[in-house]
């Protein structure tokens, strides 16, 4: 196969692609998908995107192959740098399968319905989650961690008190987001510091200019949903889940042991994937201890721990509140996941992707504009490469000489990088975070879209706050150049 390969390829590009060129798969990419929302709804993205993602990257390989941007030596070096960021994202997304399961299945996630919705007020419940998944998520410094644990619980409290499930993924992603970006710990604000050299405190310091009035409008906006959600709830249905609950599974405050150690282990820094495995191995153990009338043989937990729960208690809203899907229900975002890097790899491999970029930074001067192009990209980049760290990569690298051009500190290139990539990731549908996000949460991406506030008002703070000028300084020529 791959001397078929090389037979056919030349060993380097003969020349770059347009950016009229670099726009067509982009186009039909879209286009696909908006078919998909048109004819089968939003929910069906998650399920068909793959299709969309595939014919996209066969699109891009026949322009490149047609205008000489398709080489060996391009495709390899896409293929390294789409891998290296997208492969990770799989073995995660098989533990939160399990761990989605086994805390079900332990009680752990019951328990916190339960004591949730006997404690939580329903007109503050929004703001709670929101405000609890940012303090969990600053300690943390991981989103997808405080998303796959509290997440998973405010979101079945959140639907038990009659919220919709837009607004309770909104209010976790929101929340869960905005204490990754500005925490020290989170990945994704390292990177982008380091990307644009600016020093991480200093860029942490400067994304709050941004940062917290979008938090500010967001919490507004949750408070204001909250004080109408009395009329939304059927009376005594809370009431009913919890007699629900207590009659399925053995709820004991005995059960939080797995999530606390799971917290700790997270707050110590353990690596995700090994975090998530243990929380899935130690929700598999609390089946047998607390739970031993669900438990069965080993055999059968193994069994729904790879196919999901499916409870048939009687009630609909019980058993929509405690299914999951285990981990084949992973499998089409796995497969996204694939499709989405397959994509990265042609755009990246070609030059597609380069050459987009380099037609938006052409002939920018004005600070609105570069900061606005920066968002831009930024949001090309998260749509082309489907992965957050590379997108963040390739925009801090990007801007660096136009940003120094037009004698604009770093720390704003940082900033408006991570306001346009590493909170927006969760908004596209075939992004890692996008896909990961909806999956565990059971909300399809465009159905909780509208209600992420914080993290489609990022960008356009960005952009708002540097047109008023505000705290963005001119440096002297001299810096500009270092």
């Amino acid at each position: 196969m791959k001397s078929i390969i090389n037979s056919l390829l030349p060993l380097s590009a003969r020349r770059a692609p347009s950016a009229t060129q670099a726009l067509v798969p982009v186009a039909a990419l879209l286009a696909g998908i908006m078919c998909v929302i048109i004819s089968m709804g939003a929910d069906a993205v998650n399920t068909t995107a793959q299709i969309a993602l595939a014919g996209a990257s066969l699109i891009a390989v026949a322009v490149a192959a047609r205008c000489g941007s398709l080489g060996r030596r391009g495709l390899a070096v896409g293929l390294r740098r789409s891998a290296a960021q997208v492969l990770p994202a799989v073995p995660m997304l098989l533990c939160i399968g399990a761990l989605a399961t086994t805390w079900m299945l332990s009680g752990v996630v019951p328990t916190l319905i339960d004591y949730g919705l006997s404690v939580l007020n329903p007109r503050w419940f929004l703001i709670t989650t929101c405000a609890t998944c940012a303090l969990v998520s600053v300690l943390t410094g991981s989103s997808w961690s405080t998303i796959a644990t509290i997440g998973v619980a405010f979101m079945g409290i959140g639907q038990a008190m009659g919220y919709g499930p837009g607004w309770v993924a909104g209010a976790i992603i929101s929340g869960a987001y905005f204490g990754d970006k500005v925490s020290p710990l989170s990945d994704t604000t390292v990177v982008a510091s380091s990307a644009c050299g600016v020093d991480l405190l200093e860029h942490i310091r400067y994304l709050m200019i941004t940062s917290v009035p979008a938090m500010t409008v967001a919490l507004l906006i949750f408070g204001l949903r909250g004080m109408i959600i009395p009329g939304d709830v059927a009376p005594g249905h809370a009431e009913s889940v919890i007699a629900g609950l207590e009659s399925t599974f053995d709820i004991t405050p005995w059960t939080l042991v797995i999530p606390a150690v799971t917290a700790l282990m997270i707050v110590l820094r353990v690596p995700t994937l090994i975090t998530l495995a243990s929380g899935a191995a130690l929700g598999a153990a609390g089946i047998f201890i607390f739970q031993p009338d669900l438990a069965g043989s080993a055999a059968s937990v193994a069994a729904v721990i790879w196919g999901g729960y499916a409870p048939a208690t009687g009630s609909p809203d019980i058993d929509a509140l405690i299914s999951t899907g285990g981990i084949a229900g992973m499998m089409p975002t796995v497969m996204l996941v694939l499709s989405a890097m397959l994509f990265g790899w042609v755009m990246i491999g070609t030059g597609m992707l380069g050459a987009l970029a380099k037609a938006i930074t052409g002939r920018l001067r004005r600070n609105t504009s570069i900061v606005g192009a920066t968002v831009a990209s930024g949001l090309t980049a998260n749509c082309c490469t489907a992965d957050q760290y590379l997108s963040i990569i390739i925009t801090g690298n990007l801007y660096r000489n136009v940003y120094r051009r037009a004698r604009l500190e770093a720390r704003l290139l940082s900033r408006s990088t991570e306001d346009s990539v590493s909170v927006t990731s969760v908004l596209i549908p075939w992004n890692s975070c996008g896909l990961t996000q909806s999956t565990v949460l059971g909300v399809a991406t465009l159905s909780y879209l509208p209600y992420c506030i914080f993290n489609y008002l990022s960008p356009v703070m960005s952009i708002l706050i540097a047109y008023t000028g505000f705290k963005v300084v001119k440096v002297t020529r001299s810096l500009a150049r270092a």
